[in-house]
């Protein structure tokens, strides 16, 4: 789910810079191709690596319940970890040392977390749940800093541009780390050595983290002079600082992963288990939903800069309650994949519009601080969702009698799947409007709007009808 991105220009000359000065001079460019890099070396460690969590779960002989917990724990340590991060940046001289020590410190944790549960296979799936808390808290401890280092480098009328290019190169990144990761676990299966494919692809994510933390360590070198700390804490931001509008979207925001996570972490077990796929047919399933993205974050961040990032919450908050509802309707290999492909162009602009909203909201000295609570506002409704899920899944039966109609699908987790998908379109129609734009910007028609969804305007650019303009 994660997570988790695209390109709009160049963006190697900023709008700030003078004419006369290079982009190879000027720090905040080379930061921002650093920033470019950093996406790229940390997509490899996720598509390759975070996303075949709940796999490896499964070779352990995990649990629905287990991964679950699995899904949960993780998240909300990491929380923990980035609160308390934020709490220690005014004490560090040099905020750089918190990159470099949780970027290292995650590289590491892939070695425990890959060994102990292959050395001790009776508790495999406890020991991987516990280095995988260990993992995001090392991550998250660097996220506050990060996320107001990056956004500093980039104007505020092209950073939606920015974020896009980011996500875009994520998205690509992840689509072939999915590909080569999911072949390299399908052989392993076919020659009745999964243990080793894992290895090979956990090793290799190690190796892209390290890439991505001198990237960061890089970029905290370049613009060393960025403010950090905030000068109050969480509870006067929250109440004293913040607006009504981003309360009521931290609300949101909080409450929508909450229903997401009801359903997100057993798609796995659900195709790996129930429909008997191969690793790479899984691997083919997540790629489709990481291509749309690729194909539509270019146009997502563009609608975001032109009509805002309200904007982009409204039209997918609208359609992503169908998204888990339509693997009721089948279970053939390719619907599926279509329908993720579908997912994957919902979920590119509604994770785009949930991040650049927080950005745009927040002042810079209040960034840190900001940023860390929308986070945990998140990983509180990610960590509370999951476990409901893993609850739901034991309780809800595995046929559905209405009449003469009977409905038995593979497991009785696509109907945790539809309960998801009811749950979202109520935040949705409730929540959706009790915020607006933080930017002064004036929202389209409707009717001009479709026109400018992606995937909608280039196919209506070769109707001879349609005006060009």
């Amino acid at each position: 789910m994660n997570q988790p991105p695209a390109d709009r220009q160049t963006l190697l000359t900023p709008s700030s810079c003078s004419r006369e000065t290079s982009p190879e001079l000027d720090p905040k460019a080379q930061s921002r191709q650093y920033g470019l890099r950093d996406a790229a070396f940390q997509a490899a460690a996720q598509g390759g690596g975070e996303n075949y969590f709940s796999a490896f779960a499964l070779l352990l002989h995990a649990s629905p319940f287990h991964i679950g917990i699995l899904s949960a724990l993780p998240q909300l340590v990491g929380m923990v970890a980035q609160l308390s991060s934020v709490k220690l940046l005014p004490y560090l001289r040099m905020p750089g040392h918190l990159i470099l020590a949780g970027g290292w410190g995650q590289a590491l944790c892939w070695l425990p977390l890959l060994a102990l549960p292959l050395l001790m296979p009776e508790h495999g799936p406890w020991l991987l749940i516990g280095c995988a808390m260990l993992y995001f808290a090392f991550g998250h401890a660097t996220t506050p800093v990060w996320n107001s280092l990056l956004i500093d480098l980039v104007d505020t009328s092209s950073r939606g541009a920015y974020f896009a290019h980011r996500a875009r190169i994520t998205a690509l990144t992840s689509f072939v780390a999915l590909g080569v990761a999911g072949a390299v676990l399908t052989i392993g299966q076919k020659w009745e050595i999964s243990w080793l494919g894992f290895v090979v692809i956990f090793l290799s994510a190690a190796a892209a983290r390290v890439g991505a933390t001198r990237c960061q360590t890089r970029i905290s070198t370049l613009v060393p002079g960025h403010q950090i700390e905030a000068p109050n804490g969480f509870r006067h931001f929250l109440i004293e600082t913040a607006t009504v509008d981003f309360r009521y979207f931290l609300l949101f925001s909080g409450l929508m992963h909450f229903a997401v996570l009801i359903s997100g972490p057993f798609f796995v077990v659900y195709l790996l288990r129930d429909l008997h796929w191969t690793y790479l047919q899984y691997a083919g399933w997540m790629a489709s939903s990481i291509s749309a993205q690729f194909l539509t974050l270019t146009a997502w961040g563009q609608l975001g800069d032109r009509y805002g990032n309200k904007t982009l919450l409204m039209v997918t908050g609208l359609a992503v309650p169908l998204l888990p509802m339509g693997y009721l309707l089948s279970e053939h290999y390719l619907f599926l994949l279509i329908w993720n492909f579908g997912g994957g162009v919902i979920w590119a602009g509604l994770s785009l519009g949930l991040q650049n909203y927080v950005f745009d909201s927040l002042r810079p000295e209040e960034r840190t601080r900001g940023v860390a609570l929308a986070n945990a506002m998140n990983a509180i409704g990610w960590g509370i969702g999951a476990l409901t899920g893993s609850w739901l899944a034991t309780i809800i039966p595995t046929q559905l009698s209405l009449g003469l109609w009977e409905l038995t699908p593979a497991s009785n987790l696509p109907f945790v799947f539809c309960l998801s998908g009811a749950l979202r379109l109520l935040i949705t129609m409730s929540l959706l409007g009790t915020f607006g734009e933080p930017r002064r910007i004036v929202p389209p028609p409707h009717r001009q709007l479709v026109w400018e969804l992606p995937l909608v305007k280039p196919l209506a650019a070769l109707w001879p009808w349609r005006n060009p303009a």
